[in-house]
């Protein structure tokens, strides 16, 4: 299944850029501490401790801010040593693999600001993820 090339209308991302950052920031930390208690995203945690991260979805006017420390991910608060920012549309298809993060850079579709070893180390993380061992992995077979 290919994603398709969609932006959220301009009043969801309006309406969606209102609500408090905390809870989205929250789940996605939990998801990602999911994936990591089941060896899903083999991230080496000592090499990203003490960082702050920014997702920007910015067809959905949403900034998910989260940090890593303790050997797990936090939501957080303040600036980020790294930001990724991209249409919803373009982050799924990074994580379905139907681009990989080069190439939405080069198309300038994921704009990556911050730590450049840092972008470096989560790039590669991001490409290494076994997404078969979720329930993505029937999306990504169709």
């Amino acid at each position: 299944m290919r994603i398709p090339e969609l932006t959220l209308p301009a009043g969801t991302a309006a309406l969606l850029s209102r609500l408090p950052a905390a809870p989205p920031a929250w789940l996605l930390a939990a998801g990602l501490n999911q994936l990591l208690r089941r060896g899903i995203l083999p991230a080496d945690m000592a090499l990203l401790a003490g960082k702050r991260f920014r997702v920007r979805l910015e067809d959905a006017g949403l900034q998910l801010d989260f940090r890593a420390d303790g050997g797990r991910f936090h939501p957080s608060r303040g600036e980020p040593d790294l930001s990724l920012a991209a249409n919803c549309c373009d982050f799924a298809r990074m994580l379905l693999r139907e681009e990989d993060p080069d190439t939405l850079f080069f198309h300038r579709k994921l704009r990556i600001e911050g730590d450049t070893e840092l972008g470096l180390i989560v790039k590669n993380l991001l490409d290494s993820i076994d997404w078969s061992q979720t329930p993505l992995a029937g999306m990504m077979a169709n």
